[in-house]
């Protein structure tokens, strides 16, 4: 298992989850209709309001010692009770499938109590597949399952309590 760190990114760390956002970007194009801008980028509006935002908390991700992605933690959520919503989770490619993402997730539930929304588009295969996986396994089967739309896309909703540990 590799040295897996995660922890809350300073202020001026802020601009890597922007840079990030890109490669986070070019992943989702695979499922939804994102554009490059004429300069060789996905056009991403600033997200100085939602880093501002009190409920807003931002992660970065290092495996032994390399960055390896973000996630975002806020209260933008669509189920009535949910506290937390994760908004944004990337890790690289290169270092997938190899528990990162698991481990961010059960880090991430232990560390900050409440009710959670967890949520994924249903066109995002490898999202279906690994969320379908991972919640059962963290909630013990202490979860709500939902199917809603959001912004014209299909997605399925998790809603869980934590503190959660994998047993």
């Amino acid at each position: 298992m590799p040295d897996i760190e995660l922890y809350p990114a300073q202020r001026d760390e802020l601009q890597i989850i922007e840079n990030l956002m890109q490669f986070y970007l070019y992943d989702f194009s695979e499922w939804l209709p994102l554009k490059l801008a004429e300069h060789g980028f996905f056009s991403i509006q600033p997200k100085d309001d939602y880093w501002r935002h009190p409920a807003t908390q931002p992660f970065l991700i290092r495996v032994d010692g390399e960055l390896a992605g973000f996630v975002t933690v806020d209260n933008e959520t669509h189920i009535d009770g949910a506290e937390f919503n994760i908004g944004y989770f990337f890790v690289t490619r290169r270092l997938r499938g190899q528990g990162v993402a698991q481990f961010v997730v059960s880090a991430l539930l232990s560390q900050i109590p409440g009710r959670w929304q967890i949520f994924h588009i249903d066109a995002n295969l490898p999202a279906q597949c690994f969320w379908t996986r991972l919640i059962p396994q963290l909630a013990g089967g202490a979860f709500t399952l939902s199917h809603r739309v959001v912004d014209g896309y299909p997605c399925t909703f998790y809603s869980l309590r934590s503190p959660v540990s994998i047993a």
